[in-house]
């Protein structure tokens, strides 16, 4: 829902770099037993190979280097080819797996040889949806035999020295018996300004909400770094859940569009961050895999609040990520199927709000509150030291998650953490809640978009560093439980939602967008 600023603390890569594990290397409480199911020795086995710390970028100067892959997922052995626009009369790349890596958080798998550098044109933005795409030349082929399943950056190095990356998933054909990470490229391309439009606002800036794109492409390269979403709400994780050594797949929100089965028999299905943008084909694949007994982590907040429609591009399918938002009745669906209209997916034509899922109800921005336990003997709070009212400083924000007392709420679901904050005047709360479902799911919501940042340690937004102490602990306990099998078997939710009844004027009771 918010616009995101990236800082030259993710561009410069020293939260990336040998530092990002500084805290979470030091946290004693995610260690433990490894599992050893083939999927999870295969997890161990790869971040036992050495790993490479200088995987940020040192210098990166507006336009001296960037580009765009031509597939935002692959599967292992298949080939991409990057475009890329440089002021260098050379550059090279290099790619690099996520991971865990003894701390190193990272693995160069490839490095291309130099190749020649040419400056590429800068689109403007075209058609009635205002959609910036780059249409470039190809400047390499980049082969991936050999490449494991997982999230991957590609560095590009001009000769000049600048440096951009390019986000690739090597994705997984299947997922069962295994955590699934969802990498949120949907979401990632809403916020993306390159070029100077996106789903938010045109070349004004945050108030130029009348310019701002209906459309926007993959076919361009990501602004900031390159890859400021995913370096931002999905890394972290990442090397958490490689560290834990579970057994792991990886696929991006487009791969979930596509495939039907792609979920099936999947023990847990993790959404990082933030994972704001939703096709219909997606909630129904998530939803379904739910009820058949497949786990679900959502490990931020304001998940599955847009509903987007995927489109084609000349580069391939599912390229174009369509969202009218508040111009919905200009949608070309409207009337036609008001199922398939892009707009929030709690608001009409079609309204299903997000919380039937998530069990929770994405409710404003920006705000920051500490965030207080209200369950400590939960199972989620094992191994933290956490007692009724302990506080973690700041760790809510900025965008939170509150659970409503409307009928789509899930039941039976608990309110574990339930923090009092202020935000746009309004007095309410942000809430974490764990329910469980009739096919035996358990489904877990941090309800704050600060719980992934808040892994590194590094002190942003005045987190305290010790709290990557608590929220590694947390993540582990989740992914290690859901990465069992249904969680509701073992791990039955208690309601409390009674516990919690709204005060006179509360805005989600009074149904209120604050936004």
């Amino acid at each position: 829902m918010s616009e995101h600023a990236w800082d030259r603390r993710h561009f410069l890569g020293t939260v990336a770099g040998a530092g990002a594990g500084a805290v979470v290397a030091g946290c004693s409480g995610p260690d433990g037993p490894r599992r050893r199911e083939p999927g999870a020795r295969a997890v161990t086995a790869e971040n036992e190979r050495p790993g490479d710390r200088d995987w940020g970028l040192r210098r990166g100067a507006d336009r001296a280097v960037e580009g765009y892959a031509d597939r935002v997922s692959v599967l292992p052995g298949e080939s991409l080819r990057l475009h890329v626009s440089t002021t260098a009369r050379e550059f090279r790349a290099e790619a690099f797996r996520m991971g865990w890596y003894g701390g190193a958080q990272a693995r160069k798998v490839w490095a291309s040889e130099a190749i020649p550098g040419a400056v590429q044109p800068l689109p403007r933005a075209t058609g009635a949806t205002r959609t910036v795409a780059a249409a470039w030349r190809p400047s390499l082929e980049v082969p991936t035999r050999g490449w494991p399943e997982g999230a991957y950056l590609i560095r590009l190095t001009a000769a000049s020295g600048e440096q951009r990356y390019v986000p690739v998933t090597v994705r997984s054909s299947r997922t069962d018996g295994k955590l699934v990470l969802v990498n949120a490229v949907g979401t990632w391309q809403a916020y993306n300004t390159w070029g100077g439009h996106s789903l938010y606002h045109g070349p004004g800036g945050k108030g130029d909400d009348t310019n701002r794109s209906l459309a926007v492409s993959c076919d361009r390269p990501y602004d900031g770094d390159g890859a400021p979403l995913f370096t931002t709400y999905e890394q972290p994780a990442i090397a958490l859940a490689e560290r834990l050594g579970l057994p792991l797949a990886y696929v991006t929100t487009m791969d979930i569009d596509r495939d039907p089965r792609l979920l099936s028999g999947a023990h847990g299905v993790v959404s990082l961050g933030h994972d704001e943008y939703w096709t219909p084909a997606m909630r129904a694949r998530v939803t379904a895999a739910r009820d058949a007994g497949t786990n679900l982590a959502f490990l931020g907040a304001n998940a599955c609040f847009r509903r987007i429609r995927l489109e084609s591009t000349a580069t391939g399918d599912r390229r174009l990520v369509v969202c009218y938002k508040s111009d919905w009745a200009l949608d070309p669906m409207c009337g036609k199927d008001d199922t398939a209209v892009t707009t929030d997916w709690r608001e009409p034509p079609h309204a299903l709000p997000e919380n039937s899922l998530t069990g929770t109800l994405y409710e404003s921005n920006p705000t920051t509150a500490d965030y207080v336990v209200t369950q400590p003997g939960h199972w989620l709070f094992e191994g933290t030291g956490a007692g009724h009212g302990t506080s973690f400083r700041n760790l809510v924000g900025t965008e939170y998650d509150r659970v409503g007392a409307g009928g789509a709420t899930p039941r039976p679901i608990e309110i574990v953490a339930h923090s009092r904050l202020v935000c746009r005047g309004v007095r309410t709360y942000a809430d974490s809640a764990y329910y469980t479902a009739p096919g035996g799911a358990g489904v877990f919501n941090t309800g704050t978009m600060r719980w992934v940042e808040s892994l590194t340690g590094d002190g942003t937004h005045g987190i305290p560093p010790a709290t990557a102490r608590f929220t590694a602990q947390v993540t582990a306990n989740v992914l290690r439980i859901f990465a069992s099998g249904p969680a509701a078997r073992t791990h039955p939710a208690v309601d409390n939602l009674a516990a919690h009844d709204p005060y006179d004027g509360d805005p989600v009771s009074a149904r209120r967008d604050l936004w």
